[in-house]
């Protein structure tokens, strides 16, 4: 019996019975749109992650102050004076990995102008900032080193500042605002970059000279902070290696001290994101996998009670000549058929769905090529598994006994 006979045979056999073949695909279509819907949207987040981390600077590197015991009492970051001008400068002169470096300090107050007030905090940064932070200036200028050398009172800032301070619509550059009880000037506006993937609005900022905050606002002489970017993204770990021994020779710390600061960057932060998110779409997908080993069990019960049914029709075929291979071939295809055809249609649901989740719930979503051949193979091989120990059994029924058969 040739091949196209055996097909135009599962077919009719298929045809017979829709609803429950139906019945036996829907196990295998929500496999499949599960499978293809969660990968979408483990993949989207983590795409979503990975163009945050590089908007905000994929080579940025963050020195905070760090733990330190004095007297067998452990101290706090918020206690640590531990970073210095002196550290600052070290970098800028020694360090041939750095591309940018920039002091931190900041101070949360509230904004005033007129009747408006908002509260957010106000950083001291130098000018390498808005390189480090891919930060741009939409209107107005940034400040030079000589507001940095005077302490000039000027400030650059966020459009959620400004949104939120000039209600009116008037143009903020040139107006003066007030932190707390200080006057600022505004000498520019920055180009909007929304929320991140943290859920933290980018905007609600305000830029100052750090001399500024360090002496009209918090009347120190350490840094909460230093900024970096390395020349490239491949030279991060090179970077953080040279910042460390840089820094551990200003304070003189002996091999066995431990660091009294911490130096992270984004390509770490990147790497433990992406290595979470794939642990979540993985654990995402392996419980929406479990729907299709549901629908393959779905498959071999439908195909047990298909050759139960057609036991006699199958002793007759094999009484006028039917081989057992021809037996075994019809049954399997007839299994194919039901979890390819699941399979597309569970492709096509699982797509759309991917994009319903888009712009229904806005979340971000990506869909892998991959994603959709590895969805569709699976459910081909669990038709095949699941579809062979039954069509084996009808291949090895005895015709006499078959025909017998009530």
């Amino acid at each position: 019996m040739n091949g196209t006979n055996l097909f135009k045979i599962a077919l009719k056999a298929l045809n017979n019975n829709k609803f429950r073949t139906f019945l036996t695909m829907l196990g295998i279509i929500i496999g499949v749109a599960s499978v293809i819907t969660m990968l979408a949207i483990g993949q989207g987040s983590k795409k979503s992650i990975q163009s945050q981390i590089s908007e905000m600077g994929s080579n940025m590197i963050m020195i905070m102050p760090g733990n330190m015991e004095r007297g067998g009492v452990r101290q706090g970051a918020s206690d640590m004076q531990t970073l210095k001008l002196e550290d600052y400068k070290s970098l800028v002169n020694e360090c041939k990995y750095l591309a940018g470096v920039s002091p931190v300090v900041s101070s949360s107050g509230q904004f005033i102008y007129g009747a408006n007030n908002y509260p957010s905090s106000i950083s001291g940064v130098g000018e390498d900032y808005l390189k480090i932070r891919q930060l741009t200036v939409e209107s107005g200028e940034t400040f030079t080193l000589h507001d940095i050398q005077a302490s000039a009172k000027v400030c650059l800032i966020g459009k959620t500042i400004a949104d939120n301070l000039f209600t009116g619509g008037e143009d903020p550059v040139g107006k003066v605002i007030r932190f707390n009880k200080i006057p600022f000037k505004v000498i520019g506006v920055l180009k909007s970059k929304g929320y991140n993937s943290m859920g933290q609005d980018q905007d609600a900022v305000v830029l100052s000279p750090y001399t500024t905050i360090q002496k009209r606002v918090l009347a120190i002489t350490h840094l909460q902070g230093i900024y970096c970017s390395a020349l490239t993204e491949d030279m991060t770990d090179n970077a953080t290696k040279e910042i460390t021994s840089i820094i551990r020779h200003n304070h003189k710390l002996k091999d066995a001290d431990e660091d009294d600061f911490n130096v992270r960057s984004q390509k770490e932060l990147s790497t433990m994101l992406s290595s979470t998110t794939d642990l979540m779409t993985i654990l995402l997908a392996c419980i929406a996998g479990i729907s299709l080993v549901v629908g393959g069990i779905g498959i071999m019960n439908i195909m047990y009670v298909s050759v139960t049914e057609r036991t006699r029709e199958i002793g007759l075929r094999m009484s006028v000549g039917a081989r057992g291979i021809d037996i075994l071939s019809q049954f399997l295809i007839e299994a194919v058929l039901i979890s390819i055809t699941g399979g597309i249609i569970g492709v096509i649901i699982g797509v759309g769905t991917s994009y319903g989740v888009k712009f229904l719930a806005s979340w971000p979503i990506y869909i892998q090529p991959w994603s959709v051949f590895l969805s569709f193979g699976v459910c081909t091989i669990t038709g095949i598994f699941f579809g062979w120990y039954p069509a084996k059994k009808a291949a090895d029924l005895d015709p006499i006994e078959a025909i017998r058969y009530e």
